[in-house]
């Protein structure tokens, strides 16, 4: 028995236990196969080299992603229109047969995301040859505006056209964003957006070539059905910097604007032109480096300057209480203002200041807002805000009130209260606050590729709000009949104001003048 069982060890197997080897040894063999196909197989060699891939590294410097954006722009994907150019009512049936589809079928319509946007295809002298000039004359150190900025720096700032397009236009498969999906058929879209660098173009080309291009440009946006079958109010229209388009921008003043503030001055923008309702506050680009998490953890132990300022000392407008606030702050303990200056130069100082900060001053300059106030959001320097008539981006999303601290003008030009104020702020509630400024200064970093929640993706969930209102509008300014004493024309809005106190007699003597005056007119007519 004892041999026999020696013989049946080394010559036979048995049934079950030869199977069982048998599926492993299987297994095996087919798990190994995936794994090789899996670590070593390539993409076919026809397949173009491509910046929006998922695993690329994101690249938040604008010159740097346009230069891979030129180097390795792909074709043009044509959008599938089918609606002649003056075929307006071809256009409004498609748009409502889509809408019926969309609202019987989908249980959320038109509350849903994503967003569909069709991006017009505009010449190419309206986008690639502006991109293509910057690019070719980026090095041209000796061009400034008129109160010494770089031209080309000033471009940077205000690039939210590059960023939203080139997202908007890469292949959907190589996108991130989920909110907003183009669409290449006119009647699919919510909304239209227009990919015209109007900044580039009044900072880089001749005046009167530039003001010529602008009126090309609205011929060429005024001309399509599109815009003829809603007035432009569910198009989208870049005008960033506050010069920009200014010649022509009343044309289209029912489009939605993307703009840095809402000026109330009158300087940049005339009354009626803009408004929360209608328009959308984006932020500048940031100047300065991201500090990051490991940054964070480092700098700010060290952050022994109180509060920090470098720019500009003298503005126009109602940037006017810089020069004040400098009067009442300068040789304060803890206190460091500094004349900001351009260049590499100044941009290490103004990144090595807020880095060493606890709080950065943002006074309004020539406009309620600046790149500043993001400067200070991406280095951890938490913001001190004196302008009372600035609007933020994306405040139906983002509570700044958790990263910032709002101060009126009158309470900061009041001898010490400034500093003392900051000075009574407990450490717990800074080390808050610079916690939040950690996790919000994603939402301020243009990325390609654009990134979840950053502020691309922000600007189409704040879009997706306005989209009732706008279809609201829109089928109504086609069916009230022309000439009705209904047709909405006040424009008259409160203007934004950090005073949260009760209104006074003369306030509220101003609001019942502007209330009536309209009714007295029509009475006398």
């Amino acid at each position: 028995m004892a041999g026999g069982r020696h013989n049946s060890y080394n010559i036979i197997i048995p049934i079950r236990s030869k199977s069982r080897i048998i599926l492993y040894a299987t297994s095996l063999v087919a798990f190994s196969f995936l794994l090789f196909l899996f670590l070593f197989s390539s993409p076919p060699s026809s397949s173009p080299p491509s910046r929006f891939q998922f695993n690329a590294a994101v690249e938040t410097s604008f010159v740097t992603s346009l230069q891979h954006f030129l180097t390795l722009k792909s074709p043009h994907h044509h959008n599938d229109d089918t609606i002649d150019a003056g075929d307006v009512s071809k256009l409004d049936s498609g748009i409502y047969r889509t809408e019926m589809e969309r609202l019987y079928a989908e249980d959320n319509y038109p509350l849903t995301l994503p967003i569909r946007v069709y991006v017009y295809d505009m010449p190419d002298k309206f986008t690639y040859d502006l991109l293509w000039l910057f690019r070719n004359t980026y090095q041209d150190t000796s061009n400034l505006t008129s109160n010494g900025s770089p031209v080309h720096r000033l471009i940077e700032q205000h690039s939210i056209d590059y960023w939203l397009w080139a997202d908007l236009i890469a292949p959907q498969s190589q996108r991130l964003l989920k909110s907003v999906v183009r669409v290449h058929k006119q009647e699919e879209a919510d909304f239209f957006y227009i990919p015209f660098f109007t900044t580039i173009s009044f900072f880089l080309m001749e005046k009167q070539q530039c003001k010529a291009l602008y009126r090309e440009a609205l011929k060429w946006v005024t001309d399509q059905p599109a815009w003829k079958r809603s007035g432009g109010r569910d198009h989208i229209l870049p005008v960033h910097h506050p010069w920009s388009f200014k010649s022509v921008r009343r044309y289209m003043k029912n489009a939605i604007w993307l703009l840095p503030d809402m000026d109330s001055t009158g300087n940049w923008y005339k009354p009626g032109q803009v408004f929360l309702e209608k328009d959308l506050i984006l932020p500048y680009v940031a100047n300065l480096d991201l500090c990051d998490a490991r940054c964070l953890s480092e700098t700010n132990p060290n952050r022994k300057t109180l509060l920090f300022f470098r720019g500009r000392l003298k503005r126009n407008a109602g940037g006017k209480i810089r020069s004040k606030l400098v009067a009442e702050l300068s040789g304060a303990d803890g206190v460091m203002i500094e004349e900001g200056t351009a260049g590499e130069g100044g941009k290490a100082a103004a990144q090595n200041g807020m880095r060493k900060s606890l709080f950065c001053l943002n006074p309004a300059g020539d406009t309620p807002s600046s790149a500043r106030l993001f400067d200070a959001i991406v280095s951890g320097c938490i913001p001190v805000i004196v302008s009372d008539e600035l609007e933020l981006p994306f405040e139906g999303i983002l509570d700044y009130r958790k990263i910032a601290l709002f101060v009126s003008s009158t309470d900061a030009l009041k001898p010490g209260w400034l500093l003392k104020f900051l000075k009574d702020i407990s450490p717990a509630h800074i080390n808050e606050m610079q916690q939040n400024l950690a996790k919000y200064s994603r939402h301020f970093l243009y990325s390609s590729p654009a990134q979840p929640l950053g502020p691309e993706d922000l600007v189409w969930k704040m879009m997706a709000g306005k989209l009732v209102n706008i279809k609201l509008h829109t089928r109504r300014s086609q069916r009230v009949v022309e000439g009705s004493r209904s047709r909405c024309t006040c424009e008259c809005r409160p203007s934004n104001s950090t005073n949260t106190g009760a209104i006074s007699g003369h306030e509220l003597e101003l609001a019942m003048a502007a209330y009536f005056e309209p009714l007295l007119r029509f009475k006398h007519t």
